[in-house]
């Protein structure tokens, strides 16, 4: 396919395909638009997602490769088990899907730098009001330590951003939404882009080509999501023992 930037007006017209998207910034496939909970819900499907700074325009991108977790490959280390042993930790999700999206912006302004803008916050957290945003929240006693967020509406979660206030405890969530999803139907995990941290984690490259198709052929297929109802999970590592300490 010819690859061209196209430009998104205000009104809610569709997405290119991704296979028109840029080479040269990779997987760059669109400008403008809007982040309504329609909006981004139409992209995920398609294998899209917006990323960009706070003053630049909202940029689309699917990248030529994408990272992704199979549930079945994701890497649990000798000391990530000691940990949940360890930290006294409890995991639940949907509880504080506003904190756990503003604790990722927070962490990574402080660190790097943030695509997490603040229109973006306010866009995620409206999705999680749609019942299209997720959050996997770790506890210790009544202080939130890490979590995760992103977009399921397939039996693809989306990853957006996690974080992290004690050691492992991003892990930590990862390790119980790999869990979660293996008990209700979930295929697989995009993590958009590759980096040594995902690596870590189990995430090998997949051509979008072959992104695409798996993403096509897990929409087919309907899954309950009540799972995602706002809980504390009872044995999130399975054999692993969890401290329940929170109020």
């Amino acid at each position: 396919m010819t690859q061209y930037l196209h430009h998104l007006g205000s009104i809610d017209e569709g997405f290119p395909h991704p296979n028109t998207a840029l080479e040269n910034p990779d997987g760059l496939l669109a400008i403008g638009g809007c982040l309504s909970p329609s909006r981004l819900s139409d992209a995920y499907r398609q294998g899209i997602f917006p990323w960009y700074s706070e003053g630049e325009p909202l940029m689309w991108w699917s990248p030529s490769e994408r990272a992704v977790i199979e549930l079945d490959d994701f890497h649990v280390s000798r000391s990530l088990r000691k940990s949940a042993r360890k930290l006294a930790i409890s995991v639940s999700v949907n509880q504080c899907f506003a904190e756990v999206i503003h604790q990722c912006k927070v962490q990574r302004i402080a660190q790097e730098g943030t695509w997490i803008t603040d229109a973006m916050e306010h866009a995620y957290i409206q999705a999680h009001h749609q019942n299209l945003a997720h959050s996997v929240e770790v506890w210790q006693g009544p202080r939130l330590v890490g979590g995760l967020y992103g977009i399921m509406q397939s039996r693809v979660f989306c990853g957006e951003s996690m974080f992290f206030r004690q050691r492992d405890c991003s892990k930590l969530a990862m390790w119980a939404l790999v869990e979660l999803l293996k008990q209700h139907g979930g295929d697989f995990i995009d993590c958009q882009m590759m980096n040594p941290y995902l690596a870590q984690l189990g995430a090998t490259p997949l051509p979008r080509e072959d992104f695409l198709a798996r993403l096509k052929e897990s929409n087919q297929y309907p899954i309950d999501l009540s799972f995602w109802r706002a809980q504390q999970l009872e044995s999130p590592y399975g054999a692993t023992p969890s401290h329940k300490n929170r109020p």
